[in-house]
C-alpha cells in the first residue's frame, strides 16, 4: 500500500505551540502517523554519532492512506490549517509525498532520541541506546504509530507532578492511558498498585507491551470510559489528556479517589487555565500546584472532604 505523508512547516513566534496545534489538526482528521519536527533538540548529549541534525524550522507531518477518499483529506488538512492562520495567525506550507508502508512504518523513529525530562527520569525509546546514570530512572517506550512519544510537555509536566506527589506503596490510576508511560513511571517510583483505564483498545495493548518490557508485570489495564468502569479507589489519579475531557471526569473521579487522595491533571493549553481551576473547585478538589511549560498547563488537586 502507499501512503501520503504530508508535511506542514510552520512559521510562528511560538513553534512549540504552533506545532501542538497543527498535530492535533491531524489527530481530529484520525491519522495515526504525526511526527513533529523540533528545531531546539539537542542531538549531542547522548544520543550517539549517528543522530541526525535537528530540523531548520518547526513542523509536523502526518501520514495516511493513498486511497480515493486521500484528496479530502489533503481539502480539509488545507481548510483547518487556513482556520488556524485566521484566527492564531500561525502561518504554514504544506507538501504531500507518496511513500512505501515500510518507510511510513520506520520513518518517525529517526527522530525519537532518549531525553531527561525531569532531574533523574529519562524516556528512552526501545531501539537506542543510552548509558544511564546512577541515580536516573529510565522508561522505555515503543509507542508505536498511534501514540505520543512521552516526551511532549504534557507528559514531562504529568510525570514531574507524579514524582513529587507519589509516595511508596501508594494505589495508582492512569485514567487515558495511551503509551502507557505515567504507569511504567508510577511503578518506577514505587507505586504499590498501578492500574489505567483507556476506551481505546489498541491503547491497552501498547501500555501493555511497554510494561512488560520494563520488567512491570503487576499491573491492571482496563477498556472503558473514564472511570466508569471502575470500582477500586487510589491515593493518585492522574489524566494527561484535554481539557474538555478533564471537566467530563470531574463529576466522577472523587468516587476512586481516597481520602486527601490526589489528582493530577495535564494536556491543559493555557487558554483554558481558568476553567479547568473553576471545576476542580466546584467538585471540592483543592488545587495545591500550577505548572505550566510551552502554553501547557498541568494542575494537582487533592480531595479534602469525607465521602
Amino acid at each position: 500500500m502507499k501512503w501520503i505523508a504530508a508535511k506542514v512547516t510552520i512559521d510562528s513566534p511560538d513553534g512549540s505551540l504552533a506545532t501542538d496545534l497543527v498535530a492535533d489538526i491531524f489527530y481530529d482528521l484520525d491519522l495515526k502517523g504525526v511526527v513533529v519536527d523540533d528545531p531546539d533538540v539537542d542531538p549531542e548529549q547522548d544520543w550517539g554519532e549517528d543522530a541526525v541534525p535537528p530540523p531548520k524550522t518547526p513542523g509536523v507531518t502526518g501520514y495516511f492512506a493513498d486511497t480515493l477518499g486521500s484528496g479530502d483529506k489533503c481539502k480539509s488538512l488545507e481548510a483547518a490549517l487556513r482556520r488556524l492562520a485566521r484566527i492564531a495567525r500561525i502561518n504554514t506550507c504544506v507538501e504531500y509525498t507518496r511513500i512505501d508502508e515500510q518507510d511510513w512504518a520506520e520513518a518517525w523513529k529517526e527522530y525519537f532520541w532518549p531525553e531527561k525530562i525531569t532531574d533523574t527520569i529519562v524516556v528512552k525509546p526501545t531501539w537506542r541506546e543510552y548509558p544511564a546514570g546512577p541515580q536516573e530512572i529510565i522508561l522505555e517506550i515503543d509507542p508505536g504509530m498511534a501514540f505520543g512519544t512521552g516526551t511532549h510537555a504534557t507528559t514531562a509536566l504529568c510525570i514531574r507532578m507524579i514524582q513529587t506527589l507519589l509516595k511508596p506503596g501508594d494505589a495508582f490510576l492512569d485514567v487515558g492511558i495511551g503509551s502507557g508511560i505515567l504507569m511504567i513511571a508510577a511503578a518506577k517510583l514505587g507505586a504499590g498498585i498501578v492500574c489505567g483505564v483507556d476506551n481505546d483498545e489498541v491503547a491497552v495493548r501498547v501500555a501493555e507491551k511497554n510494561l512488560l518490557a520494563n520488567h512491570i508485570d503487576s499491573f491492571t489495564l482496563t477498556t472503558g470510559n473514564l472511570v466508569d468502569d471502575v470500582r477500586q479507589t487510589f491515593d493518585l489519579v492522574a489524566a494527561n489528556i484535554l481539557a474538555e475531557v478533564i471537566l467530563d471526569l470531574l463529576p466522577d473521579v472523587k468516587a476512586v479517589m481516597k481520602e486527601n487522595g490526589r489528582l493530577v491533571c495535564s494536556g491543559i493549553i493555557t487558554a483554558k487555565k481558568k476553567i479547568v481551576l473553576s471545576g476542580l473547585k466546584e467538585k471540592g478538589l483543592a488545587v495545591v500546584e500550577v505548572i505550566e511549560k510551552e502554553g501547557w498547563v498541568a494542575v494537582a488537586a487533592r480531595r479534602t472532604d469525607v465521602g
